[in-house]
């Protein structure tokens, strides 16, 4: 991944020194595993953990030579190893390190992007109660629809990132096995007694079975499972950048004094973060796909998964922490205008209170055709606002006063179990009496408890 994109702790992960580390440290655990069943000697296995080293620039110049660089690098950890050397990758095929190795690759990736991800949620927290009751429009088809609150898209963001966690763990769970069972799966030359020593030192599970290689549905999964967390991330960028463009007005990134918009227009602010979000889970996407396209491999192992994943595998864990990182720092910036969210409410001259005014008709005795057409006849009119239409109209009128009309487009009555909603989601359903006891819970003595979880 280019440096742009790639922070300290994800760029360290995928470093050429942390890979061949980690095939180092399988290769110590294999002889390791290997003594302790006597199948080498324990001297051997004590040469090869204390001794061995690697130089990343010779192994690539043996590489250069020998055009495999699994050879390469225990051609040059041998050197350093001596006569023991002669017991390093006993018995082994080059997929029993590189998949067991992956394994911890990818398992401590998803633990900084399990971090990010649980930092994010926080702050999606601390923004649907900051903005729990600053009402605005909810649009469908990207059509005004009916009142609800910017606090409620956050918390739903919230809910969206936690069966992301939930999701990741999973896929995390399912990644973390290694293997040593030999070129076909067998373990014709090792026994499985030295796979579960091995995996038992590097904390990973043994996979129950396997060819030469763990099976891929695995990873195809977990590139799955990063490829949903980047389309969460876009869904909240594309809203963002929906509610920024200057007709809406309603929420802006943070601009720094002295940044610039545009190289042309100097008066732009543009939602460049969001936008940035936005493609990086297009890329997401399509490591997906290729993930995926590496599940049905020939016979008990073909290679060309190989090249995918030296590309996937730290490209996308590196991109979905910067992106969730990103996102963080974005939504913390972010510049609410209630205000312009009331404005932009009144501007459809009530028609939003349509479907409450055809619902109170229809109790009122009248069918629901006919309130449906009462509502629609006047709200199609162009001239006056729609409450001023309703107010002429005799056939409403003989059903609904002016002063009931006036409850009626009361936008805040629409808010009324939001506190319902926010228990199921932050309490986790904990029973309450009521929407006025939920209320009352929820705020307790002026001081929201639902921030100290």
């Amino acid at each position: 991944m280019i440096p742009r994109y790639t922070r300290d702790v994800m760029g360290a992960i995928w470093s050429p020194e942390n890979r061949f580390q980690t095939w180092l440290k399988v290769e110590i655990a294999a002889a390791q595993a290997m003594a302790e069943e006597g199948i080498i000697p324990a001297e051997a296995a004590l040469a090869i953990k204390e001794r061995s080293a690697f130089s990343v620039e010779r192994i690539d110049e043996i590489e250069a030579r020998v055009k495999h660089d699994v050879i390469a690098f225990l051609t040059n950890v041998g050197e350093s190893i001596g006569e023991a050397s002669r017991y390093l990758h006993f018995g082994l095929t080059s997929s029993d390190v590189l998949d067991t190795a992956l394994a911890l690759l990818l398992k401590e990736s998803a633990d900084v992007i399990l971090s990010d991800l649980k930092v994010l949620q926080g702050t999606l927290k601390d923004l649907s109660f900051k903005h729990k009751n600053t009402i605005m429009i909810g649009r469908s088809h990207g059509m005004h629809a009916e009142p609800v609150t910017f606090g409620l898209k956050c918390a739903l963001w919230y809910a969206e990132t936690e069966r992301n966690i939930e999701r990741l763990e999973s896929a995390k769970d399912r990644i973390s096995v290694g293997k040593i069972s030999g070129v076909v799966g067998t373990f014709a030359h090792l026994p499985p007694s030295v796979e579960e020593g091995v995996c038992k030192l590097l904390g990973l599970r043994c996979d129950p079975i396997s060819t030469q290689i763990v099976q891929r549905d695995r990873h195809a999964e977990f590139f799955s499972v990063l490829a949903i967390i980047g389309s969460t991330h876009e869904k909240i960028a594309t809203e963002i950048r929906h509610l920024q463009r200057s007709e809406v007005g309603e929420v802006e990134e943070g601009f720094a004094v002295g940044q610039k918009g545009s190289s042309a227009m100097p008066h732009k602010r543009n939602p460049i973060a969001s936008e940035n979000i936005t493609g990086i889970a297009r890329l997401l996407r399509g490591y997906a796909v290729a993930a995926l396209e590496n599940n049905a491999l020939w016979h008990e192992r073909d290679i060309s998964h190989s090249s995918v994943e030296r590309v996937i595998a730290p490209d996308a864990t590196i991109l979905v922490d910067y992106q969730t990182d990103r996102l963080t720092k974005t939504l913390r910036g972010l510049v609410i205008y209630p205000d312009r969210m009331r404005e932009n409410l009144g501007s459809s001259g009530g028609k939003i209170f349509s479907q409450r005014l055809m619902l109170e008709l229809t109790k009122r005795g009248i069918s629901r055709e006919a309130a449906y057409e009462i509502v629609q006849r006047n709200a199609m009119k162009r001239d006056g606002s729609f409450l001023e239409n309703l107010r002429r109209d005799s056939d409403l009128l003989k059903f609904i006063s002016g002063s009931e009309l006036n409850d009626i487009f009361d936008p805040e009555s629409y808010l009324g179990h939001i506190d319902t909603i926010y228990s199921r989601l932050f309490l986790k359903g904990e029973e309450y009496g009521d929407d006025q006891q939920r209320g009352a819970d929820l705020r307790g003595k002026g001081e929201d408890p639902l921030f100290n979880q």
